[in-house]
């Protein structure tokens, strides 16, 4: 049934069956349901082999599931769109092209070149920090400046929704806490709706003002939280979040949840 919201994006009890060479089958996902309204902030944790990756894919369109659907604006989803825009844990940035081509990159497939290109890639330079690094190569940026691009790069198309896949995994500590302070700053300057996969239970925490947690065999939605820490953080240093007794308590309650999948995973594995 697609939902008469314009602004909703509808995970339709999607499910996902791949079927191996040897002629086995592996259930990857099984009746996931999720409904989002414009300007939510969604994460999604779980343990390795839980299929969110998977799901992030059948969002983005890059996999047709095998039941079920993936419906945006009033319409179902059959393969990629500039409605979403996806980002990568590595940027997948052009490495012959400077950090100025890279984000106007989509504009220019949109047609769009000149003043008008120009200004807007601007913009999105002082939105993400890089002002003054327009003319440098990518490949002499550092990990966190990348993702800066290629957040810079998403949002140029004004996706509806943007997809993010372990965005933040290959930083640094320090370089991950300033990128999560942008994620949130664009989530609520921007007012788009976001979907972040992440293996952190603190990321998840810090990033969703709902927080998914799944389980494998096959995949599915565990529990649903609606947590206050990502409007919390719009306002208030990050840190200081993390000292709540509240988030101490959600932080220690998920991580024993997937410690105890991880366990009962080994013991399959036996």
């Amino acid at each position: 049934m697609i939902i008469a919201d314009p602004a909703c994006l509808q995970v339709d009890n999607v499910s996902m069956t791949f079927n191996l060479p040897d002629k086995r089958t592996v259930d990857a996902l099984k009746k996931i349901y999720i409904e989002l309204h414009q300007g939510e902030l969604l994460s999604i944790l779980g343990p390795s082999g839980c299929g969110k990756t998977t799901l992030l894919t059948i969002i983005a369109g890059f996999l047709t599931p095998t039941d079920g659907q993936i419906i945006l604006n009033g319409k179902t989803v059959r393969g990629p769109g500039p409605e979403r825009g996806m980002v990568f844990q590595q940027g997948a940035l052009f490495e012959w092209m400077n950090v100025r081509k890279n984000i106007g990159f989509g504009l220019i497939m949109k047609g769009i070149s000149g003043k008008t290109a120009d200004r807007r890639v601007d913009e999105l330079l002082e939105t993400v920090g890089l002002h003054g690094f327009g003319n440098k190569p990518v490949y002499e940026l550092s990990g966190g400046m990348q993702q800066r691009v290629a957040l810079a790069r998403c949002l140029a198309n004004d996706p509806d929704v943007i997809l993010m896949d372990e965005p933040l995994g290959a930083l640094d500590a320090l370089t991950r806490e300033k990128m999560q302070e942008l994620i949130l700053k664009l989530w609520n300057d921007s007012g788009k709706t976001i979907i972040l996969i992440t293996h952190s239970v603190e990321e998840a925490l810090l990033l969703g003002e709902r927080l998914i947690v799944m389980a494998p065999g096959p995949g599915h939605i565990h529990k649903e939280y609606r947590l206050p820490f990502a409007s919390l953080a719009t306002e208030e240093n990050l840190r200081e979040i993390k000292k709540l007794d509240d988030y101490s308590k959600r932080r220690e309650e998920i991580l024993s949840m997937i410690w105890d999948m991880e366990e009962e995973i080994m013991r399959r594995n036996v």
